[in-house]
Parts: C-alpha cells; sequence; structure tokens
C-alpha cells in the first residue's frame, strides 16, 4: 500500500514539475530503477508493486521522442547514454534473476517495444545485439512459462528485424565454443551487484569483439561445420547449438499455447528465408529444426486411422497450417479420425510452405530430409502393402498430399521418392528396377476397381504438377526417339501428308461418308478472337491436315453406336471449349521446360532401336482396350488420363497420342490403334444385341439424370463403355484441334 501511495505522489509531482530536458529525464528514470535495488529491502514484492514499470515505459516514450525529433539515422544523447552505459545488459541481469519477481517479463517487453519502436538500426551496436543475443537463449526455457507471450514476441521482433536486414543474422550465429552465461552466485544480491559491472555473459578475460568483426567471426564459425546431426541434444543445451534464436523458437513451438505456437511457426518462416548462407547452413546442421519438420509429420501420420474412406480424405476442407481451428466434438461426429487428418495437413502445409519461403540450400536440405525420414520410412511400406483396405487410404493419402504440395523442392523430392530419379528409356525387363513406382502403375490395373480409380487419380493430379520430371519418367523417355514410327527411306513421295501406301482411314468403311451434325467442324464462337483457319489449312511440314484429324476421331464410332446427338448440350463444340481452356493451362506449365515445337528430326532418331511405349503407357493402353468390359468409373478415369496426356504440348506425345496417320512401326501400338481395335470389337458385338441404340439412348439419359432409374438394361457395362468410348472420341478431335490451332496461330 505505502508503494503504491508513492508512486501516486511521484507521478503528481512529475505533473507539477517543470518538464526536463530529454536526456536528464532519462537518466532520472534510469537512475531511479537502479535506486531502487540499492535501497529496497523487499525483493519478494512483485515487480508491478513497484515503479519499475512505469519508469521503463517512460524511457521508452523518451526515446521515441528522441528519434523523432532528430534527423533520420541520427543518435541522440539519450540513445547514446543507452548505448555506453550498458542499460540493456543491466536489464538483461536483472530479468535473468527475476529480481523482483516479474521483472523478466518487463524486461522482455522492453526489449521488445525497443526494437518495434526505434527505426534507426541498433542490432549493429554490440550493446544492443550482446544482451539480445543473451536474452534469447532465455526464452522457450520453461515450457509454459508465464512469460511465453513476452518471449515469443521478443523473439518475433528480432526475427522481423533480420528479415530487414539479413546480413545482420551472423550477430547471431554464435561460436560453439562459447559457454552460456556463468550463474550469478548471489540471487538478487548478485542482481544488484550487476549494476556496478553487468554480467556479459562472457568468460572471464573475454574481450568483445568490434561490432564491425563479430559477424565475420560468427559466419565462419558456421561455415566450418558445426555439431553432426546425431549429437543433437533434445534438451535445451545452448552450448551444443550456435543458432539460438532457432533453438528458442523451436522450444516455443512445443506449447500448449496455440496461439505462442503459431508465433514460433511465423518466426521460423522469417528466418529460413534470410538469404546468407552461413545461416542457411548453421540453421539446417546445428539445429533441430529438420528434426521438428519430419518427426512431427511422421507422429500425425502414423497416428491416423489405418482405414479411412477415400471421400473423407477427398473431400476434407482445404488447410492452413496457422488456421488450423480445433472441434473436437464436431470433427468426431462428422468421421473418425478428421482432427488427425486435418492436423496432419495443417503440418504438412506449413513444411511445404516453409520449404517454398527457404533460402535454396536450406530448402534442399529440407526437403530432401522429408523424403529421407518421411516418404521412406513411413509413407512407402503403407503403399507397399498388400492389404486392400491399407492401399486404398494410404493412396487417397498420397494423392491428397500430391495435390497440396506446391513448394519446387519438396515437389522434386516427392517425385524422385515415387517414379525415382533414372533417365534412360524405358524396357519391359526394366520396370520392376524401382519397385514402387512399379507397384503405383500396377495399381492403375488392380483387381479392386476402387483402388485402380484412386490411382488413376493419384496419376492424373501429379501429371499436372509442375515438375518436368514427372512427364519425363512416365512418358517421354520412351517417345523421346520417335521408334514407334516405321524406319522407312525418307525420300518416299507425300501425297496429301501421307506416304503413298499408307491406309487413309477416311476410305475406310469403318469411318463411313458422313460425319454425324454435331461431328462437323463448326464456326464456334470460342475461336472468334484468333485468325479463322481453313479447314483445308495444313502445316507446311508435312503433317497430316488437321481436319482429316478431327473427323478421324469424330468418324470412329459408328453411327449405330452414337447416341450423343439425340440428347442436347452433348456436342463437340463443348469440348473445344474445356480444351481450349486446359490446353493454356498446360502451356502455362510447361513453358519453362526446353520443348521444342517440332519433333526431333527423323535423321537423328534411333529408329532401329525396339519400341516400349512404357510401363505407364503400356497399363492405360491396356485399360482402354477393355472399355467395353469395364465399370463406368473406370472408364472416365482411364480416359480422363489419357485426354490429360494428349493435351500436353510436347511434339512427341501430340504425334504419339493424336496422329491416326503416321506409320507405326511393326508390333507398335497407338492410341489411335488402340481405339480400333475397340471399335472393330464393338461392331461384331452390336450384331448380337437386340434393340442395341435404343437401349444405348436410355442408358445415356439415365446417366444424364434426364430419366428415372428403372428395370435394369441387360449388357449395362458394353453400354456405358460405348458412351465413354463415344464421348472420348469427341473429346480427342477437340484437343486435336485446339492444339493444331494454337500452332498455327502462333507460327511467323
Amino acid at each position: 500500500m505505502f508503494s503504491k501511495f508513492t508512486s501516486i505522489l511521484q507521478h503528481a509531482v512529475e505533473a507539477l514539475a517543470p518538464s526536463l530536458p530529454l536526456q536528464e529525464d532519462f537518466v532520472y528514470h534510469w537512475k531511479a530503477i537502479t535506486h531502487y535495488y540499492i535501497e529496497t529491502s523487499d525483493d519478494k514484492a512483485p515487480v508491478t508493486d513497484t515503479n519499475i514499470p512505469s519508469h521503463l515505459e517512460q524511457m521508452l516514450d523518451i526515446l521515441t521522442q528522441e528519434e523523432e525529433e532528430r534527423e533520420s539515422g541520427e543518435t541522440g544523447p539519450c540513445m547514446e547514454y543507452l548505448l555506453h552505459h550498458k542499460i540493456l545488459e543491466t536489464l538483461f541481469t536483472l530479468g535473468k534473476a527475476d529480481c523482483p519477481p516479474g521483472m523478466k517479463q518487463q524486461v522482455l517487453t522492453f526489449y521488445t517495444k525497443l526494437l518495434g519502436r526505434i527505426h534507426q538500426p541498433l542490432l549493429p551496436h554490440i550493446n544492443v545485439h550482446r544482451p539480445v543475443q543473451k536474452l534469447i537463449r532465455l526464452c522457450g526455457e520453461v515450457l509454459a512459462a508465464p512469460t511465453e507471450n513476452e518471449e515469443i514476441q521478443f523473439l518475433c521482433i528480432v526475427c522481423a528485424k533480420l528479415k530487414q536486414d539479413p546480413y545482420l543474422v551472423n550477430f547471431f550465429l554464435e561460436n560453439k565454443a562459447r559457454r552460456p552465461e556463468a550463474q550469478s552466485p548471489g540471487g538478487p544480491v548478485g542482481a544488484r551487484g550487476g549494476l556496478a559491472s553487468p554480467d556479459t555473459g562472457q568468460p572471464h578475460g573475454d574481450q568483445p569483439p568490434a561490432p564491425g568483426e563479430e559477424p565475420q567471426a560468427g559466419a565462419a564459425a558456421a561455415a566450418a561445420g558445426g555439431s553432426p546431426a546425431n549429437s543433437r541434444s533434445s534438451n535445451n543445451n545452448h552450448s551444443s547449438n550456435n543458432y539460438n534464436l532457432v533453438t528458442s523458437l523451436l522450444n516455443l513451438t512445443r506449447s500448449p499455447d496455440g496461439r505462442v505456437v503459431v508465433k514460433a511457426c511465423e518466426g521460423l518462416m522469417l528466418l529460413v528465408s534470410l538469404p546468407e548462407p552461413a545461416a542457411a547452413k548453421c540453421l539446417t546442421e546445428n539445429t533441430e529444426l529438420v528434426d521438428l519438420l519430419t518427426d512431427r509429420l511422421s507422429g500425425f501420420y502414423k497416428a491416423l486411422p489405418t482405414s479411412m474412406d477415400p471421400l473423407d480424405i477427398e473431400t476434407v476442407e482445404s488447410v492452413n497450417w496457422g488456421l488450423d481451428v480445433y472441434n473436437l466434438k464436431d470433427d468426431a461426429a462428422i468421421f473418425a479420425g478428421k482432427r488427425g487428418l486435418i492436423s496432419f495437413l495443417s503440418w504438412l502445409d506449413y513444411c511445404d510452405q516453409l520449404i517454398k519461403e527457404a533460402q535454396k540450400s536450406a530448402a534442399t536440405v529440407m526437403a530432401r530430409a522429408v523424403r529421407e525420414r518421411f516418404f521412406i520410412p513411413v509413407m512407402e511400406p503403407q503403399l507397399m502393402q498388400t492389404s486392400e483396405v491399407g492401399i486404398l487410404t494410404s493412396t487417397a493419402l498420397l494423392n491428397r498430399i500430391i495435390r497440396q504440395v506446391t513448394s519446387e523442392a519438396l515437389l522434386q523430392e516427392m517425385v524422385y521418392f515415387l517414379l525415382g530419379e533414372e533417365r534412360e528409356a524405358e524396357t519391359p525387363t526394366g520396370v520392376t528396377r524401382y519397385p514402387l513406382r512399379h507397384r503405383l502403375i500396377e495399381h492403375c490395373d488392380h483387381l479392386s476397381d476402387e483402388i485402380s480409380i484412386m490411382t488413376l487419380r493419384l496419376f492424373e493430379q501429379l501429371i499436372q504438377k509442375p515438375s518436368q520430371h514427372i512427364l519425363f519418367s512416365l512418358l517421354l523417355r520412351s517417345l523421346e526417339e520417335r521408334n514407334y514410327l516405321e524406319n522407312k527411306p525418307a525420300e518416299e513421295p507425300l501425297e496429301n501428308g501421307l506416304a503413298h501406301d499408307a491406309v487413309d482411314l477416311e476410305e475406310d468403311p469403318l469411318f463411313g461418308d458422313d460425319p454425324s451434325a454435331d461431328g462437323r467442324l463448326s464456326g464456334s464462337d470460342w475461336l472468334s478472337p484468333s485468325p479463322s483457319q481453313s479447314p483445308d489449312h495444313g502445316k507446311t511440314d508435312g503433317k497430316t491436315e488437321v481436319h482429316k484429324i478431327v473427323n478421324s476421331f469424330l468418324c470412329l464410332v459408328p453411327d449405330e453406336a452414337k447416341s450423343s446427338y439425340h440428347v442436347e448440350g452433348t456436342g463437340y463444340d463443348t469440348y473445344l471449349r474445356d480444351a481450349h481452356r486446359q490446353f493454356r493451362d498446360y502451356c502455362g506449365v510447361c513453358q519453362r521446360w526446353d520443348w521444342r515445337g517440332t519433333p526431333k528430326p527423323i535423321e537423328k532418331c534411333d529408329l532401329d532401336r525396339p519400341f516400349f511405349e512404357g510401363h505407364f503407357l503400356k497399363v492405360l493402353f491396356d485399360r482402354m482396350g477393355r472399355v467395353l468390359d469395364q465399370p463406368y468409373e473406370v472408364n472416365l478415369q482411364v480416359t480422363s488420363v489419357l485426354s490429360k496426356l494428349c493435351l500436353l504440348p510436347h511434339p512427341h506425345m501430340h504425334e504419339y497420342l493424336l496422329d491416326p496417320y503416321i506409320n507405326l512401326a511393326p508390333g507398335c501400338r497407338s492410341l489411335f490403334s488402340v481405339i480400333v481395335r475397340v471399335v472393330g470389337d464393338l461392331m461384331l458385338r452390336i450384331q448380337r444385341i437386340p434393340d442395341f441404340t435404343p437401349k444405348l439412348l436410355l442408358v445415356r439419359k439415365r446417366l444424364l439424370g434426364l430419366e428415372p432409374e428403372g428395370v435394369n438394361v441387360d449388357h449395362m457395362t458394353l453400354l456405358e463403355g460405348v458412351i465413354v468410348l463415344e464421348e472420348f472420341c469427341k473429346e480427342l478431335a477437340a484437343i486435336a484441334f485446339v492444339k493444331f490451332h494454337a500452332t498455327a496461330t502462333s507460327s511467323p
């Protein structure tokens, strides 16, 4: 009570007294604090019962006012006094001793406000960065400490200052040989004694280096290597780490307070993005950051239920690591494991964003660690198991991970994990060389339709990621030499873009003479902004005219097997619009890659090498060949993946998948030749099914929701397969036209 009365009286006197010059006022408040330690005999009273908080706030106000009144960058007498008299060193000593109780909280707040309010660079001063470094070591020492909020605010303001001037981080890369601060033997008495000779935290005789010298020494220490990963300690032994700012933030990520954890993660995000190579090396080699990322990722994954509905995994709301809202009751009511799934996906999002923001060398190390410590030991056994339920759950989780990863470094490591790093062309005997890749591709043709569909979705997601290695591994290395072409002399005459002995499929009775009304090329509105092209306009390099290719696909399914022209809104134009948009998106993804607009010259290709389409295309072609005998959902997914491949703006992919007129080498097949065989089989089977066309139309209307479900129709799988086949051919025709149009309009 007496102290409160004294405080009120002092404020009244200050209000009545004439204002002092800023420096005198500043010195007055500082001496008032030091006198407390000299005069008081009750060091058990909390600091909030003293005038110390008020004096500290007044000192901050004076420093702020002084800076505002002076020219930018000019240091005033009050700041000079603070630096020269090592006030921050003294405050650190008082805060460390927490004398009076709560003083640590006050010191943390003072440091935070000082660094936040003052615009001139303070950290380069040795009498600032030295005590700041020592105060950093005190943060995160005690889990759930009463000062956690102040600790995290202080650490984050230091991180923000380093983000503004990244070179300053070298002040915080300490020499590992330094000892922690010597323990003050006298508690509060020792703290009072520290006013005369502030605790510097250095061994006796250690003279502080000049401000210009310390960064080089710190950087050299970090570049020298530091402790190996296996020497990391889980306790807060500061002498084993030389990047204490990271160590303290890592400790605070273990806080039970979610807000503190998020702020600590934000601080780490700022630090990993600093461009200083020494800091990046120190961060990945001498701290536990990599352990935190991978251990927590593995822990969250292992805590998930072994069986989860793939639909739940696929449709759970998108997550953001900083906005993970807990509602255990609601989550459990929706589906078991939702809370664990969101926790895993949130931490994955944090890892992904951290790697995306990180300095390049640090990003590479962290991404590789995720592969080596999470993907390989934790996920791979789940993907390689034989339990169908386990395969389905792990594949659905992998699909969600692929969808979520956006950082270039993590995407690359994930792709290498899934597909391997091989660059040479595939051979039929070499497909098992990388077991996980082989197993995943085999799962596209699994006995379980659910597993097949989920794995096909996984690859559909994968081929849309911005990674050239995905497409090279799955497709392009098999097509590189164009040895799917028949090796014939180059001087053979061409007639309408065809070799004279090539079969003109338009003359084949399979196609008919008159395409259906919805099959003809129409002047669609979506093409109006671009120059119109004559349907007879052919490429000057001898490629087949586009109208022949388009009509080849549109006429491939016989008229008696077509049903779309009986239903509005199912015409070819719809596919043109979709293909235009999707092709534009693909070109945006692929524009950074070295893909020439023309195929590799024939004379430079090794056409004598035996052709193998590659394991992935082999499985897709096999499934496409069974389109009349597979469930509707499987067919939709197979054709969806194939259409994505056809959209790729690579000349070899275009030639192999979308040109019906290429001369295939003996024993080779293309997408068109696979469909031709399916159509041949269909024409034989149509003859054995009475009322085929009415049944086909009924099934189409049911699929579109235009007819209610009624009596089962026999040959349902076949009829649904025919509908998928017709739509797929229209889609391929649209893709071929859009790709040709884009090439023609971009040509000189």
